[in-house]
């Protein structure tokens, strides 16, 4: 029906921009194009940390850690892959060396890309992060923890392969909407406790 539509409007387009008969033309001469969507109208959303064939989300973090879709809490940093997490024994970003990012560079099959996420934006701390990864002979895109969780979310949706590595936050800027989720989550929880 959307075809219907474009027809008509394509062709007087076509007549009042070159100032062309349409007697002259063949229908070969005009190039029709579809929607990009063509399903059966309805928008569909998919919500990925809820689908458990996408392997590990990250659903939040906080200064302590972070919090996957499969309900497991990670405290402190973490190496996360597609379908694994491991405990990352650094302590800063002040820490990470060649050599604590030599697991990234042993794993079979190798990784495309290592999304780093640091706590700080100090530049000196970025640089010499950046110089380890050379050094390690990595693909890394080195970013605040926050767009670090995003970026490792979506391209392990689209099943690349990628590893995080994420060191939690120091700070969190808290804004309204964060306060109120968290609390209809709290109070989800407490109406649960009573129909008890």
């Amino acid at each position: 029906m959307l075809i219907q539509r474009v027809r008509p409007l394509f062709g007087a387009i076509l007549k009042s921009s070159f100032q062309v008969d349409s007697k002259y033309l063949s229908r070969s001469s005009i190039v029709y194009h579809k929607a990009a969507y063509e399903g059966d109208g309805k928008t569909t959303v998919r919500i990925i940390n809820q689908d458990p064939d996408l392997g590990l989300i990250i659903d939040s973090y906080g200064s302590f850690g972070f919090r996957l879709n499969n309900g497991l809490t990670v405290l402190g940093p973490m190496a996360i892959f597609p379908r694994t997490v491991l405990s990352w024994q650094i302590h800063s970003s002040d820490n990470i060396t060649a050599d604590s990012l030599t697991l990234f560079r042993l794993l079979e099959p190798k990784v495309d890309l290592v999304i780093i996420g640091l706590e700080t934006k100090d530049r000196k701390v970025l640089n010499s992060v950046f110089r380890a990864s050379r050094e390690a002979k990595l693909n890394v895109e080195i970013l605040a923890t926050e767009h670090a969780c995003a970026t490792f979310n979506f391209l392990n949706a689209e099943s690349r392969s990628i590893a995080g590595a994420l060191i939690p936050p120091l700070h969190i800027e808290v804004n309204e909407d964060d306060m109120l989720n968290s609390k209809l989550h709290y109070g989800n929880l407490y109406n649960r406790r009573d129909d008890l």
